[in-house]
């Protein structure tokens, strides 16, 4: 399987012959030339595929399903041409870890018919509602499914449960789209004020914040989610779908709303799981996050001991209860573009995907 790359140290990307070559550079003073500072893109690099050396790196390019870039990186149209004849998107982080975009090639899987059919099921809003309550419902099983791991710990998460199962319960009452956004916010609110429950760390969560965030777990929190809607990105595109037009939040301009759609049911298990996991294991500390610009931003050392749990997570393997086979986490993502396709085809009724273990 392609796999995900990512680039954490400044350098230069560029095409030579059929690889890619990543090569380190001294950072960009924040004072340097305007006209340059506007052409450095992001970048990085840890493991095999978690890319922050010092020596130059060579990546074949049929290695390569998607970029993800968190430094100032500079690369020319050759190289984005060479990335869009090979169906690579990039995604790109600021500074602070905040995702900025996608570079998102041509698709070769689109089809203007479809395209018609995906338009008409959110036009006629009777389609609309019935996919956007299942997504709110799967994405409350998952999250129920968390807390439930940690129920033995405190008789109040059971409380918090059935709170959550009562919001639940009210869905199908919901006749607008903008309903059901306040049913997921309150099931949310319900959800964070469960995780002091069963994290074990000197970071606390206090109140939901974000734009920007405002302490370490509201960070925590943006950082982890901004990867799971840009992995959800990489996999739309390898479908007919098209990433602008979504069922739950509303189309709008310059983002990918689709993607919010579908992230909304894998959160609990890519990014909250994480969470959960480098908090109590004491991986992610105080001295990750850093304060600037009226904000609280994972550092640069932070991010990679994420990413590098995110990439692990990813393509972590389970036995897939309907197809009978071992699947990993990014194939599930896949998986529920392709059950949305069907649905939007009129092949089978869309059942998006819950947690089972």
């Amino acid at each position: 399987m392609k796999k995900h790359f990512y680039f954490f140290r400044p350098g230069k990307l560029y095409r030579k012959d059929n690889t890619i070559c990543y090569e380190p550079s001294v950072e960009v003073p924040a004072d340097e030339d305007e006209n340059l500072q506007e052409q450095i893109l992001l970048s990085s690099n840890d493991s095999p595929r978690l890319i922050d050396s010092t020596q130059r790196t060579v990546i074949p390019i049929q290695e390569i399903d998607s970029i993800f870039i968190f430094a100032d990186v500079l690369f020319n149209s050759r190289f984005i041409e060479f990335a869009a004849s090979n169906y690579i998107p990039i995604h790109m982080f600021n500074f602070f870890g905040r995702y900025k975009g996608t570079f998102y090639p041509i698709n070769e899987s689109y089809s203007g018919t479809f395209i018609l059919k995906q338009c008409s099921f959110y036009l006629k809003y009777s389609r609309r509602i019935v996919i956007a309550r299942k997504i709110i419902k799967a994405a409350s099983h998952n999250i129920i499914k968390n807390i439930s791991r940690y129920s033995a710990k405190s008789p109040v998460l059971q409380e918090k449960i059935d709170e959550i199962k009562s919001l639940v319960a009210s869905i199908d009452n919901a006749v607008y789209t903008s309903q059901l956004m306040g049913i997921e916010a309150n099931i949310r609110k319900i959800y964070y004020s469960t995780f002091n429950y069963f994290i074990d760390s000197e970071i606390k969560f206090t109140k939901r914040e974000f734009h920007p965030p405002t302490d370490p777990m509201n960070s925590l929190i943006s950082f982890s989610n901004a990867l799971v809607y840009s992995a959800v990105i990489s996999e739309i595109y390898r479908t007919q779908l098209n990433p602008f037009i979504s069922f739950l939040h509303e189309p709008g301009d310059n983002r990918f709303s689709l993607a919010y759609d579908i992230a909304e049911i894998f959160k609990p298990l890519l990014a909250d799981r994480i969470i959960f996991k480098l908090l109590n294991n004491g991986s992610i500390r105080l001295e990750h996050f850093e304060y600037r610009d009226g904000g609280c931003f994972v550092n640069p050392t932070g991010r990679k001991i994420i990413v590098k749990e995110f990439d692990s997570r990813l393509n972590k393997t389970i036995f897939h209860r309907k197809i009978k086979h071992n699947v990993s986490y990014r194939r599930l993502i896949r998986l529920e573009c392709y059950n949305l396709v069907s649905h939007i085809k009129k092949e089978k009724e869309y059942e998006p995907f819950k947690i089972w273990w």
